[in-house]
């Protein structure tokens, strides 16, 4: 298709492809010099390009759908430096089927304690290798489908525990967190959510040394949960002693169930609860999964399928975080076939690859319990 050039005051747009929209490019040497010039002319369909470096203090709202905003040559890395989009935001996004790649989102404040990198409002969101840090929250909202993976999320939080790495809203209907990172949420949660839906997969989940979050994960409103094939750890730091949580503001959904299934647990406070279900939640299936260290898991309304707890896992190396089997874990071919549920196969079909990747589940001979599979991957 032939390209077509916009004059919209003293910029030009290149217009690509009017099926699709344009490309709106960004940058110190481009006609539009922030994101926000982009957020103020974008059009549904536009795929907005931004040159790697750093922006301070622009922040912006996005109205329009199906946009694309994507760092180009590197990552794009906006800085707060006290301004914030609708006193909410570094961005606000409105508009629906958002992708956002390649984008460091960090020092969100805002005068009622609860901004964030992104605030999302629009239905639809995909975030892809971007990094959310030192912010009141991370990820706040969402509606319709939400799906983060290649991401990271540090630091986030006032120390308040009302603010949080990672919270997804009750409006978000289904809630996809994979091959993603989330630690040190301060005294908030790792991962919040009140979604309809819940999978999270394949993450690594962690306060280590010096961390003091909350829960690793919160599903505060039930629903159905997926928890399989993570990396999670408690730190001996940690505000609260629960790992985990499943409905503990009450089951607000007609359907509720929990599936935890191959993870690798690891509790290094001085006891506690790995997983803390309220009341009868509906089908619980906790299977395949390796705790390590002290701490009780929930006795009635469970079902539970070759799970192993213990001191000496086969790690190795804990105390760095390397929760791939040795050959002497006692995990290895030890688990079970969890089958399916609601139509999502609960066996794990990849493992978590540091920092923020993911790799295919090896299939050797029976599966191991825990997220990794011996003897898995080398890649560190």
């Amino acid at each position: 298709m032939a390209s077509i050039i916009w004059r919209i005051g003293l910029i030009f747009v290149l217009v690509t492809d009017l099926a699709h929209g344009a490309v709106l490019r960004v940058g110190p040497d481009q006609d539009l010099k922030q994101p926000s010039a982009a957020a103020a002319i974008a059009r549904d369909g536009d795929v907005i390009e931004i040159d790697a470096g750093t922006y301070h203090g622009d922040v912006a709202v996005w109205r329009r759908n199906n946009l694309t905003i994507r760092g180009v040559g590197g990552m794009v890395h906006l800085e707060a430096a006290g301004r914030s989009a609708e006193g909410k935001a570094i961005w606000v996004i409105k508009g629906r089927n958002t992708i956002v790649e390649n984008v460091e989102f960090s020092g969100a404040t805002v005068s009622d304690g609860n901004g964030a990198g992104i605030r999302q409002e629009g239905a639809g969101l995909t975030v892809q290798h971007c990094y959310f840090h030192d912010n009141e929250n991370g990820i706040l909202g969402g509606a319709g489908n939400v799906v983060i993976e290649y991401s990271e999320f540090a630091y986030n939080g006032t120390g308040d525990g009302r603010t949080h790495n990672i919270y997804i809203g009750e409006h978000t209907q289904r809630f996809t967190l994979r091959f993603s990172y989330s630690h040190h949420a301060r005294v908030g949660h790792n991962v919040k959510s009140r979604a309809q839906e819940s999978y999270i997969l394949y993450n690594r989940i962690m306060d280590e040394a010096d961390g003091d979050s909350s829960y690793d994960i919160d599903l505060p409103d039930g629903g159905i949960g997926y928890v399989m094939g993570n990396l999670i750890q408690q730190g001996p730091k940690s505000d609260n002693s629960t790992i985990m949580s499943f409905g503990a503001e009450g089951l607000h959904f007609p359907k509720n169930a929990l599936y935890v299934i191959n993870n690798t647990i690891v509790n290094d406070k001085n006891g506690g609860k790995f997983i803390a279900i309220a009341g009868n939640a509906g089908p619980v299936l906790i299977a395949n999964n390796l705790f390590v260290g002290q701490g009780t898991l929930p006795a009635d309304h469970v079902e539970f399928m070759t799970n192993l707890m213990l001191n000496d896992a086969g790690l190795v190396d804990r105390q760095h975080y390397d929760y791939r089997l040795t050959a002497a874990s006692p995990a290895i071919d030890a688990g079970s076939d969890p089958g399916s549920a609601t139509g999502f196969r609960l066996k794990p079909v990849a493992q978590y690859v540091h920092p923020r990747l993911g790799e295919p589940r090896p299939e050797v001979g029976r599966i191991d319990i825990g997220a990794y599979e011996y003897p898995g991957s080398q890649a560190r």
